[in-house]
């Protein structure tokens, strides 16, 4: 019998498809759902305030910070970033799993807190691939992009730190990977 609900933490480098993975998995798999981060950052083209993300300004998002309303919060080129708290640690208690799109600073702070979390890295089949999708997305600078391709070595080294990994290659593969993972997780008997 299912008690608490499990806690998905996602992470990726910019471009391997963290996104559009999370969000078929949580259409394809009852019993999941999304938390929407908070950030600093300017809408993409698409991406609707609410659904995508939360969009508030810096000084509102210091404020929460300092009253500590946020599961983990992150300074990512220049931008912040953050999980509220109060939204998932109320879906976990009633039972519903729940996935986060975090990037690794988040990741090891919520590591930390020792809930009951699963720890999933999506890997791009290759650099070069990468920097494709990035320039192919035509939503960052070339310098942006670059930065973002520097940042991607940071990332891997926390690699080791994860629970799984899934090379999003061909994306119906890696999302029957990452179904696998939930599924797996939620037959577990026990948490070590």
């Amino acid at each position: 019998m299912k008690s608490n609900g499990i806690l998905f933490i996602i992470s990726a480098p910019s471009g391997s498809g963290k996104t559009t993975l999370i969000s078929k998995l949580v259409d394809s798999i009852g019993g999941i759902g999304r938390s929407i981060s908070m950030t600093t950052r300017s809408p993409r083209a698409g991406e609707i305030d609410g659904v995508d993300y939360i969009f508030i300004g810096k000084g509102e998002f210091l404020k929460r910070k300092k009253k500590g309303e946020f599961l983990e919060w992150a300074k990512v080129f220049d931008e912040y970033y953050g999980t509220p708290k109060k939204y998932i640690k109320h879906l976990v208690a009633k039972g519903q799993d729940v996935v986060l799109n975090i990037d690794v600073q988040g990741a090891m702070k919520i590591k930390r807190l020792k809930m009951k979390t699963v720890f999933i890295f999506i890997l791009p089949p290759s650099i070069e691939l990468l920097k494709e999708r990035l320039v192919g997305r035509s939503t960052e600078s070339k310098k942006v992009i670059n930065e973002r391709l520097k940042f991607v070595k940071k990332e891997m080294a926390y690699l080791s730190r994860y629970d799984y990994a899934v090379v999003n290659n061909k994306i119906e593969a890696a999302l029957g990977h990452l179904r696998s993972i939930v599924i797996a997780e939620r037959c577990k008997i026990r948490r070590g």
